[in-house]
């Protein structure tokens, strides 16, 4: 649909939305106002040039950049005729907007889609900016900040843009960009920021009214009730304290004009944010806001004292009432015990989830098509563990319904205007989402979720609380399960191909996942054509140290062995099952986890997969075939060549297992060796499974068969570990590696080089696997190496010894 885009505005926001682009294979054009001295392009070229230094990174990989291309709009219009997608990202100004799209209507092509990034502006007063003619291929397309990592993107109509335009906008944003879409109504802020600012505000003004310190806000308003670790006042400076207060400024005159809203008294910006950004502290990006680093010690402004003190970081600041609370599982006994608490802290919790309840209730019909659309847009913009009407239903509808209207009439709630009749008529159904879809305030209806064909794709889309009839349909057929695995099929979808799942915590590798995935692919190649290896992320945490730690205190290092050699021999068994086996990775895949990942016959991975061998970070090496695959490939490589000998492709992948290098991404991962070209990236991780059972079913239907075990794998040997060593002495002149770190690397070398061997030796794959195996038993019986383990399991952080 887009072979080429433009995005006008080089800021934050344009250039990464740019820079995801790139990573979807799509050629940008950046654009920007000419720099006013010295070279034109000087401001998309600083733009671009920072891309290479965010964290986190905004490409997929550091070669993207080199397809965004720079140009100005004094110079360059013209490129614009080479864009199928132009997308704005210029400051929030309607009358900025409109002289740009003047300025640009000459060069777009008659069959190209311009889009606004406004975060909301209406789209309807912008269209009017345009021609005629280009009016149905104009929309909003707002995406939230980080493009690359936030899913939501809001997708509104001018109420002129054409709806198959949408339609085909939604699928391409869905599955080639991998992101979660809302088609949001053309009101102010749209439908996550209106609600988000909303809850922002509601939060700051109760926090006043019960005189609690901004960091015990964020205590209470962060993961406790699940919302992200920035919680409030966090979010704020993350944001930018300026343009924060430029954003409720916006909601205020938008809402003052032609849109009533009985909360429009509390978007000002209270008066000690304004002294903030006149003295210049508007969050991180100035250094210092709401919270300053002083040193080591963040520190938290105290309107009490008006400066700033040393940040109460603890849980210990929650009152031992209201935190066993927040622990009630239940959510109708949270919120009873929540509005029957007098503690302050207890007060201010349900004041703000009581004025949220009702600001989306009053507002449904204006902001949001359905209740579904409003909950998704919180979680997928904002990070919610669930929506505000989620929250509501789970809580018991009625109840909360008679809670929040007493409120309203006893003048407890930031505004007098009563609930909606709607609220109360959906008593009788316990709230707004039901299996066949979520209440319509506006159409007085069930909406059903999207049709369109992109999402049967998703085999396991995500559903809002009360849909959760309609996941019994995909749960699949149990075949066969033990403690570490459950094998089981989508016999709506393709009853051919099994699926394997790890059901172990933390997805480790222990003994009955070992076993367990041996008897899944007996069983695949016994009643089925194809076998994926699928579950939510993680893929894999790699091999149970816990378990292996337990056998070193206990001397039994013989059961280590029998468990390395077991693990080899499921890794084999992926490997040259009679039956294609498709790994669907998504999350982490370390240690024994991406071992697995390599030897299956193919893999299908999410955009947003860490894949690496850690195993030295614990003073420990690959030793389920990772080591024996790079030699293998690196024989490979050689051969292919002709002029290069196996060590030259032995380097990068001993960089990466010395050094624990976990890719930041597939792409990245791709780089490293660890997933093949031939494997597809998916940018949307909810179609893995649906794309791994076809590749499956194709590879079936093509005749599978593995691969002969390789003969004469041509090895380094011994002066592959010398040049390895060389190259590792290299990188410990920083002083960055210990004694310890250096007898790893060369046992790594070693398993990686086929031994202490002549170079140029030949050998097959059981003579890697065992040198792996030695390699590995003479490291767990090393105490520096025991130590690691114990600490990385004592406290989660590796141990440099």
């Amino acid at each position: 649909m887009v072979r080429k885009a433009a995005v006008l505005g080089a800021g934050v926001m344009g250039a990464q939305i740019a820079a995801h682009l790139a990573n979807a294979e799509i050629p940008v054009v950046l654009f920007d106002l000419p720099a006013k001295v010295g070279d034109p392009n000087g401001i998309v070229m600083r733009a671009r040039d920072t891309l290479s230094r965010l964290e986190p990174s905004p490409l997929a990989t550091a070669e993207r950049i080199d397809y965004i291309d720079i140009a100005n709009y004094a110079q360059h219009l013209d490129r614009l005729r080479e864009c199928d997608l132009v997308i704005e990202a210029i400051a929030e100004k309607a009358e900025l907007k409109a002289d740009l799209y003047r300025r640009i209507a000459p060069f777009i092509l008659p069959n190209a889609i311009v889009a606004s990034n406004t975060s909301g502006i209406s789209i309807k007063l912008l269209s009017g900016s345009f021609p005629e003619a280009m009016r149905e291929r104009f929309c909003g397309m707002h995406f939230f900040n980080p493009p690359r990592y936030m899913p939501l993107v809001e997708l509104i109509s001018s109420g002129r843009t054409s709806p198959a335009l949408l339609d085909e906008l939604e699928s391409w944003l869905v599955s080639r960009l991998g992101k979660s879409v809302v088609r949001a109504l053309d009101t102010p802020n749209f439908v996550a920021n209106r609600v988000g600012l909303f809850s922002m505000l509601a939060a700051m003004r109760h926090a006043e009214r019960f005189e609690l310190g901004f960091d015990v806000v964020d205590m209470l308003t962060g993961p406790l009730i699940g919302r992200p670790k920035s919680a409030t006042y966090r979010a704020a400076d993350m944001v930018g304290l300026d343009t924060l207060t430029n954003v409720i400024a916006t909601m205020r005159r938008a809402c003052d004009g032609n849109h009533s809203d009985p909360w429009s008294e509390y978007y000002a910006t209270p008066a000690w944010l304004s002294t903030l950004i006149a003295d210049g502290a508007l969050g991180q990006k100035t250094g210092f806001g709401i919270y300053r680093n002083d040193g080591k010690q963040i520190q938290v402004l105290d309107q009490r004292i008006r400066a700033y003190r040393d940040c109460r970081d603890s849980s210990d600041e929650i009152a031992p009432e209201v935190m066993a609370i927040l622990k009630n599982r239940s959510p109708a006994g949270k919120f009873a015990q929540l509005r029957a608490c007098n503690h302050p802290q207890a007060r201010f919790l349900w004041a703000v989830f009581r004025d949220v309840f009702h600001y989306v209730a009053f507002h449904l019909a204006d902001i949001a098509d359905n209740a579904r659309d409003l909950d998704l847009a919180m979680r997928w913009g904002y990070g919610w563990a669930q929506g505000p009407f989620e929250t509501w239903q789970s809580a018991g509808w009625q109840s909360i319904a008679d809670a929040v209207q007493a409120d309203i009439d006893a003048d407890r709630a930031m505004s007098t205007a009563a609930l909606p009749a709607w609220v109360f008529a959906r008593v009788e159904h316990g709230g707004v989402h039901r299996s066949e879809g979520s209440y319509s305030a506006s159409g007085g209806t069930i909406k059903p979720p999207s049709t369109l064909p992109v999402y049967r794709r998703q085999l396991f889309p995500d559903r809002v609380f009360g849909e959760e009839a309609n996941s019994s349909v995909m749960s699949g057929t149990t075949i066969w399960e033990n403690e570490g695995v459950r094998l089981w099929t989508l016999p709506e979808i393709d009853n051919d191909i099994a699926i394997v799942s790890l059901t172990s915590k933390n997805h480790t590798l222990g003994h009955d996942v070992l076993l367990g995935m041996q008897e899944a692919v007996a069983r695949a190649e016994a009643d089925y054509k194809g076998l994926v290896i699928w579950h939510e992320a993680p893929f894999a945490y790699g091999a149970n140290l816990k378990e292996v730690a337990g056998l070193i205190s206990g001397g039994q290092f013989d059961r280590i062995g029998s468990y390395i050699a077991e693990f080899q021999k499921t890794t084999m068994t992926l490997k040259y099952a009679r039956v294609p086996v498709v790994a669907a990775v998504q999350g982490m895949a370390l240690g024994g986890g991406c071992e697995f990942l390599m030897h299956c016959a193919k893999r299908v991975i999410a955009l947003e997969s860490r894949i690496g061998l850690v195993e030295a970070a614990v003073g420990l090496i690959p030793a389920g075939g990772g080591c024996k695959e790079f030699a293998i490939r690196a024989w490979q490589n050689s051969a292919r060549t002709g002029s290069k000998e196996p060590v030259d492709f032995i380097l990068p992948a001993f960089t990466s297992i010395v050094t624990s290098r976990v890719s930041g991404s597939a792409m990245q991962a791709r780089e490293q060796g660890f997933v093949l070209d031939s494997d597809p990236i998916e940018f949307n991780a909810k179609e893995l499974p649906y794309v791994a059972l076809r590749i499956a079913r194709g590879a079936a239907e093509a005749g599978y068969y593995p691969k002969l075990s390789p003969r004469n794998v041509k090895v380094a040997g011994r002066a592959g570990i010398t040049t390895c060593e060389a190259m590792f002495a290299e990188m410990c002149q920083g002083g960055r590696f210990s004694e310890h770190d250096c007898f790893v690397a060369r046992c790594a070398a070693t398993a990686l080089c086929g031994g202490d061997i002549e170079a140029g030796s030949l050998v097959d794959e059981q003579w890697l696997l065992t040198v792996e195996l030695n390699v590995f038993l003479e490291l767990v019986n090393n105490q520096k190496s025991q130590q690691r383990i114990q600490h990385l399991l004592d406290t989660g952080k590796p141990l440099r010894n």
